[in-house]
């Protein structure tokens, strides 16, 4: 539970946060290499042609802008020791806080080109602190890095398996496809990027609140440094008390009484010294500084003094800098002519680095330019987890509603009434170990064998006690995990010491063999677990490897050997009905969404079905894959196949034309190698009485960005008047009742199709007490079924009517948000015996209707009405 609550938050801050965080990744990736790239963007800013003469001195080059153009107020000069490296001047501009660079020539002051980018650089700055919004950004940055914590945790404790490897963990497996392949993608990659991405979230915090900050000072052990403003203020007296300067000789400007006064308590943007009291000061300190500092730089900078306290302040770089601003700071006193305070930056301690230094540990430079460019390279494929994200969380609102064989077919069958019941009990995530649970009792059944078939989830110690024969098909999901559902069996259960000596078993076990050190696992420790308690094992545990057909055979052929039955071959073949596509309307044109369509459908013989049953459909090939297929095998569309008399084209209609071919010498051996593709279904939206088979269908994109086999089939290439495959499967867990009590219906998108069966069945019985909670994004353009929800509640055959539509407001509301907001009258619909149908995404909308139901009936409740077949789901 624990994990699943994790999973939720995970998954839910994700697609909120997601398209943020991406935006700070790629935004704070190119700000990080601004400084190189805009040297690369403006070599004649900042290089120059060498002259045979020294670089102007920062006395000279204050003096040049005084004579030239004495309006501009220099604020700092910077020299690099560099001959082919421009000077810089930082004077006043309004509306530029720490003021404007000028990049001038070094040997004649002369004002270079402006830097192109600068803007730019600019507006990534802001996008990356505040997506250019203030204060609200700036909130919504620092939500979305704290956010950023905790997917990195959160992704981190979800991945941990309880088996792994370097190899598991740490490549990414090309051969794995489709949902496999994102997971894999996501999870492996995020892995590489943990370090990175704790470090950009921790740092980038000291930005955005201030508590954070403090906290990381406090936690290095370092005191923080006070604001400026706050800094002069309390300093103010003691300024005030500075004793007058010594007299000075002839040869330096005199620093009047009245000047000093002039400059008390004054700060940044005051008049400052006289340029003659500047220019002596620059050329004392240029001269003094350089002959008593002792070490190589590779730029220094003067700062213009705003006092007249005989001191200068200067900052240089080393000639080899651990990072860009990895400054040494001095002040020079140019009456005295000596250094008066020297802080090198190579004489801090660790944490006093860091902490001075949060910028280049932001941005890596910190730690070397390999770690920088790794930084910058993490940051740059943060949109990957965003749409990766996106796209596992599509997928598992696509998956397939969990399914049971029909049991109408073994109606009449006679079992022996001395054979001994079989107990086949199953654990699934994705819906395959359920069905082959029912196949299997199929099998028994028609061997006269009576069967029944159970979840593992709601197995107990007495069913294991009370059966002689049990047959276990056991799932293994993520890197060994037993399936969601199923662990509270193994945490339970399977922690229990049980006598079984009477129990005979064997044990079914599916995974896949791309997790080699994992693979089967859940069903080996039910094999093992079982071995220990004393059951006896009837034939060894059979493994599948991603639903493999000969070994789902094998299990089939074991099984009749060791109970000496005649089984029939558990076929995978499935019989397929001929429809006519009458009609495709789309549901919601101009949606934000994907296009939803209505689908009809005519049958070309007899055929019934019950409100809440299946469509199962087999798609097809558009002409467009199968000619480019042919292209790539260089085969002739009117390519006849065999003694079948039809074309290659015909064939290739329903086979998956994607798995890799080996070498054929006709094509019948290629067709050997090309599946049928797997079938797709869909809930039935009508009954049979309105003469036509209704379906829903949303259009589905892969990764591609090309329509889904199902989807794509269905909405756009086969036309109007075609044949379609299709069969009716039923869907016993979510039929109707057969009476008049209330029931409250609760969907959203396309899982309105099941839903409208239902209501349909209801209204033609004439019951009433009927309840629909259905959500989408806008009501303008995804109000399905419009005009008929309307008809019904203006005639009463629908007596509550609840929407929800999440776009319509700032503030997203689904249905779970209307079924908490309407507690009171669920209770009061349950009290009178109502029954609640769920139908759409599992972990979407499904899966938050389950947790408000608790929230408003309580689990106890919500269980047993599980039990009493009074909440019925069809989710996928």
């Amino acid at each position: 539970m624990f994990k699943k609550i994790l999973f939720q938050i995970h998954w839910f801050l994700g697609i909120s946060a997601g398209l943020i965080l991406s935006i700070m990744g790629v935004t704070g990736a190119i700000y990080s290499y601004e400084q190189p790239i805009q040297k690369w963007l403006n070599p004649e800013s900042y290089t120059v042609q060498v002259e045979q003469k020294n670089k102007l001195t920062p006395a000279q080059i204050f003096q040049h802008f005084q004579h030239t153009d004495p309006a501009i107020k220099i604020n700092s000069i910077t020299i690099n020791p560099d001959p082919t490296a421009s000077s810089s001047i930082n004077i006043v501009k309004e509306g530029a806080r720490k003021g404007y660079n000028m990049m001038i020539n070094p040997y004649s002051a002369a004002v270079l080109p402006e830097i192109k980018g600068r803007e730019f650089f600019q507006f990534i700055q802001q996008l990356h602190r505040n997506l250019t919004v203030g204060e609200v950004g700036k909130q919504i940055t620092g939500a979305s890095a704290l956010m950023l914590i905790y997917f990195v945790l959160s992704g981190l404790y979800l991945r941990w398996p309880k088996k792994h490897s370097v190899k598991q963990w740490l490549f990414v497996k090309p051969k794995l496809k489709g949902r496999n392949f994102l997971w894999d993608l996501h999870a492996i990659v995020g892995t590489w990027v943990i370090i990175f991405y704790l470090l950009l979230a921790f740092t980038g915090l000291y930005w955005s609140y201030d508590w954070w900050r403090n906290g990381m000072f406090k936690v290095m052990g370092v005191e923080r440094p006070q604001p400026e403003m706050q800094a002069n203020t309390q300093n103010k007296g003691a300024e005030n008390k500075q004793p007058q300067p010594p007299e000075i000789n002839q040869n330096k400007p005199a620093m009047t009484a009245q000047t000093e006064h002039g400059q008390k308590g004054e700060g940044r943007g005051s008049k400052g010294l006289k340029p003659e009291q500047v220019s002596y000061a620059l050329n004392q300190t240029w001269t003094g500084f350089n002959a008593q500092v002792g070490r190589e730089y590779s730029s220094i900078t003067f700062n213009i003094p705003k006092k007249a306290n005989n001191e200068m302040e200067v900052s240089f770089v080393d000639s080899i800098p651990q990072h860009e601003r990895a400054r040494n700071k001095a002040t020079y006193d140019y009456q005295a002519s000596q250094i008066k305070k020297l802080e090198l930056y190579e004489d801090q301690k660790l944490n006093q680095k860091i902490m001075n230094s949060m910028l280049p540990v932001h941005r890596g430079s910190f730690f070397g330019p390999v770690y920088q460019f790794a930084a910058m390279l993490a940051a740059l494929i943060m949109p990957l987890f965003f749409i990766t994200g996106w796209m596992l969380y599509l997928k598992r609102r696509k998956q397939k509603r969990l399914t049971q064989q029909a049991r109408n077919s073994l109606i009449g069958t006679t079992l022996d009434p001395n054979a001994k019941p079989w107990l086949i009990a199953y654990a699934s995530q994705t819906g395959v170990s359920e069905q082959l649970a029912w196949r299997t009792a199929t099998s028994l059944q028609e061997a006269r064998q009576p069967a029944s078939v159970k979840s593992v989830q709601q197995l107990t110690a007495d069913d294991l006690k009370n059966s002689s024969q049990i047959l276990f098909i056991a799932s293994t999901y993520g890197t060994g995990e037993s399936p969601d559902l199923a662990s509270a069996f193994e945490k339970k259960l399977m922690s229990q010491t049980l006598d079984l000596t009477h129990l005979s078993y064997a044990v079914l076990a599916l995974g896949s063999q791309e997790y080699p050190d994992t693979f089967c696992s859940f069903g080996h420790r039910i094999d093992t677990w079982l071995q220990a308690n004393g059951a006896v094992q009837l034939f060894s545990t059979i493994e599948v490897d991603n639903g493999n057909v000969a070994s789902i055979q094998h299990w089939n052929s074991a099984l009749a050997q060791s109970t000496k039955l005649n089984l029939q071959a558990m076929t995978i073949d499935k019989t397929f009905d001929t429809w006519m596509l009458s009609q495709r309307t789309l549901l919601n044109p101009n949606s934000l969404g994907t296009s939803a369509f209505n689908l009809e459908f005519q049958p070309t013989h007899e055929v019934l079905w019950q409100a809440g049953d299946i469509a199962e459909i087999q798609p097809g090939n558009s002409p467009t894959r199968i000619n480019d297929f042919l292209e790539q095998q260089n085969i002739s569309a009117n390519t006849l196949v065999g003694s079948s008399n039809k074309t290659i084209v015909e064939m290739l209609w329903n086979r998956n034309l994607t798995v890799e071919i080996k070498p054929f010498s006709n094509l019948d051996q290629l067709l050997q190698q090309l599946p049928v593709l797997p079938s797709r279904e869909y809930s039935i939206a009508s009954i049979p009485e309105q003469q036509v088979l209704r379906l829903v269908v949303r259009q589905q994109l892969d990764t591609q960005g090309q329509l889904g086999l199902g989807s794509g089939w269905l909405t756009q290439h086969i036309a109007l008047n075609s044949p379609i495959a299709m069969r009716i499967r039923t869907n016993e867990s979510f039929h109707l009742i057969d009476d008049n009590r209330p029931i409250i219906c609760i969907g959203n998108g396309t899982g309105i199709a099941g839903l409208m069966s239902l209501l349909s069945a209801r209204i033609r019985s004439d019951y009433t007490e009927n309840w629909l909670i259905f959500g989408e994004r806008q009501r303008e353009h995804d109000y399905f079924f419009q005009s008929t929800m309307e008809a019904w509640q203006s005639t009463g055959m629908l007596k509550r009517l609840d929407l929800a539509f999440s776009r319509d407001q700032i503030e997203k509301i689904y249905v779970h948000h209307k079924l908490r907001e309407q507690a009171t009258e669920v209770k009061k619909w349950v009290e009178n015996g109502a029954v609640i149908y769920v139908c759409g995404s599992i972990n979407g909308m499904a899966s938050d209707v389950h947790h408000a139901l608790i929230e408003i009936l309580g689990e106890s409740t919500v269980d047993q009405l599980q039990q009493d077949g009074r909440y019925r789901r069809d989710v996928y």
